[in-house]
Order: structure tokens, then C-alpha cells, then sequence
């Protein structure tokens, strides 16, 4: 595979990552798509093929969906505590923050955005977002009424996960879309199938590196690359 010459002013660790072999993060553990296909990730700015990711089809969007859908069934995410939760996606935040620089310089080269941007609110809005979100089911409220009906009944609202979310993100802003769309239905307990845009997916194999090393439980979030 042709890849470009990296720039020397980008970091050692962000040229491994750009130079190693991309999969999709299904089921806690990183796997090629079925078919064996790949395709090409492009520098916005020269038009050179900065790296290749698989191309998911049917079978792969399936198998993404079937281990989300069994993560909420049977998996212990839906059923903590949003405390616990909390504590969990803190940890995701805590290693973006480390790993910040490279971030930017990945979204840089993968999206185009100027490396200067590397400190801007599009690169700290992420962490701001999986840092309050984890507290806002805290705060839902439920109620308890009492009906007037002549019965010694009440009625009561409870705050439930409700189930697999998809989410789409836009090749505009990538990781500040997908903190805004993670961080929230994470935090409420449902599980989730992320598609990517195909003109900036390489930087999302990075959070799925994150995502591993913060140890949240499998099949919690899957994420998958596709054309159509």
C-alpha cells in the first residue's frame, strides 16, 4: 500500500498510528471486514492516499449491530449505576486529554484542518463533552403522583436506556461529533454502532485504541467504516 511521507514536524507516535494496519472496533476487539475489502483514506491537502481502512458491507454492519444488541441485552453496561458509567467514561476522557496532541495532528492530516488548530475548542470540546455528559443522568428527574381516582395508586416516570443507537458522523468535525454523540447516549446506558465518514476514517481508529486501553466492557460501542 502507498502511503505518504509524513510530515517531520508530526510526532513519532502519530506517524505509528497513521502507518499501521486500520480495522473496525466490533465486539471489544479490533477485526478486519469479511469481505477483505479495503479503501483508500486521502490527504485533503496533496490528494495522496494517506492509509487504507476496511470497508464494511452487510455482513459486517450486522455483526456490529448483533454484539450491540447483545451488549444491552445481556452486558452489565445498562444495568450500572450512572455513577458508574460516569466513572468509566471520565477514564475515556482522561486518556483523550493524554493522547491530545496526537489527536490533532491525526485529525490534521485526515481532514485537513490546519495543525495550528491542535489546541483550539475543536480538539477540547471532545474533552469537555465526556467530561460533563457522564453527569447528566444524575439529574434527570422522576416523578411520583398520585392518581385521584378513588384507588391508593400512584404513578411513577423511570429513566431507562433504550436499547442500540446508530450514529452517523459527519466528515466536517469528526471527533468533536463523536464526542457529541457518544458521551451522552453512553452516559445514559445504551450501547452503540458508529458509522464513519469515509473521507476522514482513519482517525477514528484511534479512539477505538482508547477505548481498549480503558478497559469499558465489550460490545459496548462498535465502529465501522462503509461507502454506501
Amino acid at each position: 500500500m502507498a502511503t505518504i511521507a509524513i510530515d517531520p514536524r508530526v510526532s513519532g507516535a502519530t506517524a505509528d498510528f497513521v502507518s499501521q494496519l486500520h480495522q473496525m472496533y466490533i465486539d471489544g476487539r479490533f477485526v478486519q471486514a469479511a469481505s477483505g475489502k479495503n479503501f483508500p483514506v486521502y490527504n485533503p491537502a496533496t490528494g495522496d492516499v494517506v492509509t487504507e481502512v476496511p470497508e464494511a458491507e452487510e455482513e459486517d454492519v450486522n455483526r456490529a449491530v448483533l454484539a450491540a444488541r447483545r451488549a444491552f441485552d445481556d452486558g452489565p453496561w445498562p444495568r450500572m449505576s450512572p455513577s458508574e458509567r460516569g466513572r468509566m467514561i471520565w477514564k475515556l476522557a482522561d486518556l483523550l486529554e493524554q493522547h491530545l496532541e496526537e489527536f490533532a495532528e491525526i485529525e490534521s492530516l485526515d481532514n485537513g484542518k490546519p495543525r495550528t488548530s491542535r489546541a483550539s475548542p475543536m480538539c477540547r470540546w471532545p474533552l469537555t463533552c465526556s467530561a460533563t455528559w457522564p453527569v447528566g443522568p444524575l439529574k434527570f428527574p422522576e416523578k411520583t403522583l398520585p392518581l385521584s381516582n378513588g384507588y391508593d395508586f400512584h404513578s411513577y416516570t423511570m429513566r431507562e436506556p433504550i436499547g442500540v443507537v446508530a450514529q452517523i458522523i459527519p466528515w466536517n468535525f469528526p471527533l468533536l461529533m463523536a464526542a457529541w454523540k457518544l458521551a451522552p447516549a453512553l452516559a445514559c446506558g445504551c450501547t452503540i454502532v458508529l458509522k464513519l465518514a469515509e473521507t476522514d476514517a482513519a482517525l477514528r481508529a484511534a479512539p477505538g485504541a482508547v477505548d481498549r486501553r480503558s478497559r469499558l466492557p465489550a460490545g459496548r460501542g462498535q465502529r465501522a467504516h462503509w461507502l454506501r
